[in-house]
Formats: structure tokens, sequence, C-alpha cells
């Protein structure tokens, strides 16, 4: 028991401090970066890791540290984009259906299931090829995909807390529908939806990563992880540090959200 304890603690301990760390990192690259991301110098093509180019330079001999800082700020900005819609609108509907259940509850959550038997990331692509690509609309697609996976986490946590003691002698006694859901019940979620938005957050990543990787994700000039790495793979022979960097920062953003989400519903939630 005390060693899953430690887990638990260092899970939160290094997902924190990872997540701050990135976090730091991708706010800088709003404000500053050490060249244009889109400067291109034809003398600079595929340069290795230097004191002048940290990470290098890309087949167009532009600075891949500037667009890794680039690009790395806009996907964070689709990924909280894509929470927020999906988490807001995913999170109202799980309440309302989860605490009242019935017929409303029936109606809507089988129109949440038949979006959920489309593959999130199948379902924006299909958006996207509808309205036409571009860093608002992956956002918008990538938000209606996962509301269905929102909603499912807090329809099952309103569900169980509305069976609970203090929510049953807040009924009695008539306090308003809203005070219950919003004061009563929502403080006792928060673990669980907290530990939901960033498994989302990390999906939302992935997901526009991928959408980039293939093209109908963030465009050119705007710089973006999965555009570097599709990039990349034609020069990895001679330049792998064009594809090493994008990855590593990928990764460890995701590693650290990830961390952090499971250590918050170990240490606040019960480990449920």
């Amino acid at each position: 028991m005390r060693k899953s304890k430690k887990v638990h603690s260092f899970y939160f301990t290094a997902g924190l401090a990872l997540t701050i760390f990135m976090t730091i990192l991708i706010i800088a690259g709003f404000f500053w970066t050490p060249y244009d991301p889109e400067a291109m110098a034809g003398t600079l093509k595929l340069k290795g890791p230097s004191l002048l180019h940290v990470f290098g330079t890309d087949q167009f001999g532009r600075d891949v540290l500037s667009r890794v800082l680039a690009g790395a700020g806009n996907t964070f900005v689709i990924a909280a984009g894509t929470i927020v819609i999906g988490g807001t609108i995913g999170s109202v509907l799980g309440a309302v259906t989860g605490y009242f259940g019935g017929w409303l509850d029936e109606g809507i959550m089988r129109i949440n299931d038949a979006l959920a038997a489309f593959p999130s990331v199948l379902l924006a692509l299909v958006i996207v090829s509808i309205s036409g690509p571009g860093t608002y609309k992956v956002m918008l697609a990538l938000g209606i995909a996962f509301i269905p996976s929102f909603a499912r986490v807090v329809r099952g946590e309103f569900m169980r807390c509305a069976k609970e003691d203090y929510v049953i002698s807040a009924k009695l006694i008539g306090v308003s529908v809203p005070r219950i859901l919003f004061v009563h019940i929502l403080p006792n979620i928060l673990p669980a939806l907290l530990s939901a938005l960033a498994i989302g957050f990390n999906n939302a990543v992935l997901a526009e990563a991928g959408m980039s990787y293939l093209g109908i994700g963030v465009q050119p000039p705007d710089a973006s992880l999965g555009r570097m790495l599709s990039e990349a793979q034609t020069y990895l022979a001679g330049g792998p540090w064009c594809a090493v960097f994008p990855g590593v920062f990928l990764v460890l953003l995701i590693l650290g959200v990830g961390m952090l989400g499971e250590g918050i519903l170990d240490r606040f939630g019960g480990g449920r």
C-alpha cells in the first residue's frame, strides 16, 4: 500500500512538473523564438544541431527549434479549444442525463452513442473534409467529435452521486436543482472530470498531429508538429533531427499531461 501511494504521488509530482515545464516552453514560443519559424536559408539546409541552431535546420534551412515552439503553440491552442468545446457541451449533457435519467437520458445518450460509434478522429476528418482545413475548423471539428466521451464520463459520475445521501437530503429539504448540480455534485466529481480532461487533451494533441500529418490540419505557413513529422520522413537519413525533436516534444507533452491526470485521479479521487 505504501509503495502504491508513493507511485501515485510520483505520477502527480512528476506529471505536474513536466506539464508546467512544457507549458512554459509553449507560452514562451508565443512571444519569442530564436529565429523566424518561416525564414528559409538555402545555405543552411539540413544542418545538424549546433550552438547557432540547437535543434538543427530542416530541408528549407528553417530553424527546427523555432518551428517546434511555434508548432507546439498551435497544437496547444487547438487541443485546449477542443477540450473547452467538447468538455463544456459534453459535461452539461452528461450532468443533465445522469441526474434526471428517464426518457431524457435515453434520447440524448442514444444520439451520443451513435456519435461515439465513429472514431473521434474519423468523425473530425469528415467534418474538416466538408468544411475545409484550417486551425479553427480543426478545433471545432475535434470539439464536436470529443463531446460523446466527456458526456459518458460525467453522466456516470452524476448517476453515482445522485444516489448519495447528501444529494437525497438536499432534495428533501428543497434545494434547487442547479445548486444540487453545481454546488453539491460537481465538486465531488472534479478529480474524475479533471482526469478526463487530461486524457481528452492528450487525445486532441494526437488527433491534431495526425490530421496535420495527413495535410488537412494546420495549414502552411503556420507550423505544426504533425506536419513537421510528415515533411521530415523524406529526410530521415540525412536529417533525423527534423523528426526526432518534434516527436520528442510531442511525447513529453503527452506524457506530462497523462501522468498529471492519473495522479489527480489517484490522489484526490480515491483511486477511482
